[in-house]
């Protein structure tokens, strides 16, 4: 699809996209966003090269598509709790991101999608794949699909945020962590396509089926939903951006390049409620 204001090209058959043409460090009209919310959507994840953004306006881009969320474990530096630090260096005890999720699915209304700003990067490996859970959804048998529709699935935070707490050495007690219940298969609010709603990080159980059986479901859709024909692979380089639609897509990064540095922002924009 081609668009008036930017250049969208496309990396892979399900998701992803190299977007030219576009100054984000500016603000942008009215035409530009209407365009770049259609380019996610259909790309489910965006790519941009060569992006010097500020906080303000790394904040005013995210803003353009909704308000944006506090994290529920990692508020951002004073004054700036929208923005969510991702660092990573020789003193790293862990990463962010190193196994497949959605972000914040704990929530009882998800993040509508997250954009994530790198300055320093190693000189190679940090990668981030992404995951289309439409295109995995679009590749279940039929009665796959018929066997999932209407089951709901447990997420919540406490496991995943506690676990990170305790290799970074802070204190989280007497912190309290989200929980929601949302549809194994979910609808997008756009697009209106079918997608799998569960990831390893967050989701517990599903509600509806014996103990075994569900766990062993779910192990299925972790796989068959980060299958590689469903995947696409960004390379960072200083001052990239990845805007990903969070309602749609899982995505992991890649922890290869210790004892190097890795080091940017995150904005996450609020989502709904799954349904």
């Amino acid at each position: 699809m081609g668009y008036e204001t930017f250049e969208a090209s496309r990396l892979t058959p399900h998701l992803g996209a190299n977007i030219s043409g576009l100054d984000l460090t500016r603000p942008l009209s009215n035409r530009q966003l209407d365009e770049l919310h259609d380019a996610l959507v259909t790309h489910e994840v965006l790519f941009f090269r060569d992006q010097s953004l500020d906080i303000e306006s790394h904040k005013r881009l995210g803003r353009y598509f909704g308000e944006l969320a506090i994290h529920p474990n990692t508020p951002g530096p004073e004054g700036h709790p929208e923005l969510l630090p991702i660092h990573a260096d020789a003193h790293s005890k862990r990463i962010a991101g190193e196994n497949w999720h959605s972000d914040v699915s704990c929530s009882e209304e998800p993040p509508l999608g997250s954009i994530l700003h790198l300055k320093e990067v190693p000189e190679v490996g940090g990668d981030t794949l992404f995951a289309s859970q439409t295109a995995a959804y679009d590749a279940l048998s039929p009665r796959m699909k018929t066997y999932l529709e209407g089951l709901t699935a447990l997420h919540a935070g406490e496991r995943n945020y506690r676990r990170n707490n305790e290799k970074d050495g802070i204190d989280d007690r007497g912190r309290s962590y989200p929980s929601a219940v949302h549809p194994v298969i979910r609808t997008h609010p756009v697009s209106g396509r079918k997608l799998i709603f569960v990831n390893e990080v967050f989701t517990m159980r599903i509600n509806e089926l014996p103990e075994d059986e569900g766990r062993a479901v779910l192990e299925f859709l972790y796989k068959h939903s980060t299958k590689p024909d469903v995947q696409v692979r960004f390379k960072w380089q200083p001052n990239s951006v990845a805007f990903w639609d969070n309602r749609s897509v899982q995505h992991l990064a890649l922890w290869d390049y210790y004892p190097q540095v890795r080091s940017g922002f995150r904005v996450t924009i609020k989502g709904d409620r799954p349904h």
